[in-house]
């Protein structure tokens, strides 16, 4: 204790007073003015003033333009929605030349005729020969006529949409490639109407064709959904259509457009795989009359003759053919799915 009052001699006290006022001092003005001398007062109040201050044209760019491309590919694809619509009623009206060029046949309407006509002899002759009846042949000859010709149309526009769907996601990814490695579209348009197999290499080559008319690339497209009326080619058409207005990079969006293909593809696959046994039960239950009829004329020809030799039995057997024709249709109607 007496060392320590031996220390705190008055001059040493007020020293040491003195010392503490100014740091406290020092303190409060480092305190005060710190942001000052750091320029974090002038940097907050510039920050601020930045904040505060209106977009001028060149901030607000960048925004609008984003608005800008999102609205325009909305309105295309309003557009494209109402062409599609309007696509959509004029198919169940095609004419006849529509369906035959579909069908990918180099006929007129004239060779459909003629085709129908030599048809309807065909079978006249044949139900000449099962049925020795005048009626018998001539509604014989009316199938051949009237049903035959535009079953065989439909068969074969059915089997040029399904090689065409087969076809589409190589033309695809040949675009796709041509893009990433900086070939115009038109170029690569061009490579798959040469390189890809028909149906998809000659609808292509139209397309070829109608630029070198002065067509545009997007309107030249457009034309594709009308020759083949199926949504994976109104899909590309979309596409096309898009990016040519709107901008935006083709190689991806065609890429996903392929994946897209090529998952409806598989997805067809399964759902035919699922209904084949239905198709078998409906395709057995069809066959059933027919099988027992020739059973019968095996069996007992004379029993089974009556409905070929007389008027009654003709008349029977016109009704029960016209009944087994709508329950084919049904069951056609029940084992097929839209997808």
């Amino acid at each position: 204790m007496d060392l320590l009052q031996s220390f705190l001699t008055p001059g040493v006290t007020t020293f040491a007073v003195a010392a503490l006022v100014a740091l406290s001092i020092g303190g409060i003005i480092y305190a005060l003015f710190e942001p000052i001398l750091s320029g974090s007062k002038k940097r907050d109040e510039r920050l601020g003033q930045i904040s505060a201050r209106p977009a001028t044209a060149a901030d607000r760019r960048p925004g609008r333009d984003a608005d800008r491309r999102r609205k325009s590919v909305q309105d295309q694809l309003k557009e494209l929605e109402d062409k599609q619509k309007a696509r959509a009623k004029q198919v169940s009206k095609l004419s006849l030349n529509a369906r035959i060029e579909q069908a990918g046949l180099n006929w007129e309407r004239k060779h459909f005729i003629y085709f129908s006509v030599a048809s309807a002899v065909v079978f006249f002759v044949l139900g000449l020969v099962i049925t020795a009846s005048m009626l018998g042949s001539l509604a014989f000859a009316f199938v051949g006529a009237f049903g035959f010709p535009r079953w065989y149309l439909g068969h074969r526009r059915k089997k040029r949409f399904d090689a065409f769907l087969n076809e589409l996601p190589n033309a695809v990814d040949i675009i796709v490639r041509g893009v990433k490695s900086g070939l115009p579209v038109g170029d690569c348009i061009k490579v798959v109407a040469a390189e890809v197999r028909d149906p998809v290499g000659s609808e292509f080559r139209k397309i070829v064709e109608a630029q070198m008319m002065g067509i545009t690339l997007s309107e030249a497209v457009g034309r594709l959904p009308d020759r083949i009326p199926l949504p994976e080619a109104n899909f590309f058409a979309i596409v096309i259509a898009i990016q040519q207005q709107a901008g935006g990079g083709l190689a991806e969006a065609l890429g996903n457009l392929s994946k897209v293909l090529r998952s409806r593809k598989s997805m067809k696959g399964k759902i035919k795989a699922l209904s084949t046994e239905a198709k078998s039960s409906a395709m057995i239950i069809g066959a059933l009359p027919f099988i027992m009829t020739g059973l019968l004329f095996m069996v007992a020809p004379d029993y089974i003759g009556v409905l070929f030799t007389e008027t009654v039995g003709n008349y029977i057997l016109a009704v029960s053919l016209f009944w087994m024709f709508i329950g084919v249709m049904v069951m056609r109607k029940m084992v097929n799915f839209d997808f």
